[in-house]
């Protein structure tokens, strides 16, 4: 199995305040796409999988795969980023959870 050497893994999960704006918020996430520094890129929704373990609460994720934590921060700051962050994620979420890994 291939491994996602040197990735930098940013999940984001979104719970919205008004679910009928979801895809507005999908709008907002797809404005993301043409940022140089992402290498990889997945918007979704929860899956119809049921464990004890899933969390399935969250109406939309973005999942991004970076070259470098220094790729990633330079997203963080991207003029782009910070119009969807101002713009989508906090007019219309009640709660956004980022989960980032790297490899060992």
């Amino acid at each position: 199995m291939p491994l996602l050497a040197n990735t930098f893994v940013h999940h984001v999960h979104f719970w919205l305040t008004n679910k009928a704006d979801k895809d507005k918020l999908i709008e907002g996430l797809n404005i993301l796409k043409p940022i140089a520094h992402i290498r990889d890129f997945h918007i979704g929704v929860p899956a119809d999988t049921n464990r004890d373990v899933i969390d399935r609460s969250y109406d939309v994720s973005l999942l991004l795969l970076f070259d470098s934590p220094e790729l990633q921060e330079a997203y963080q700051v991207d003029p782009t980023h910070i119009i969807f962050a101002e713009q989508y994620a906090k007019p219309l979420c009640s709660k956004v959870v980022v989960v980032d890994s790297v490899n060992i």
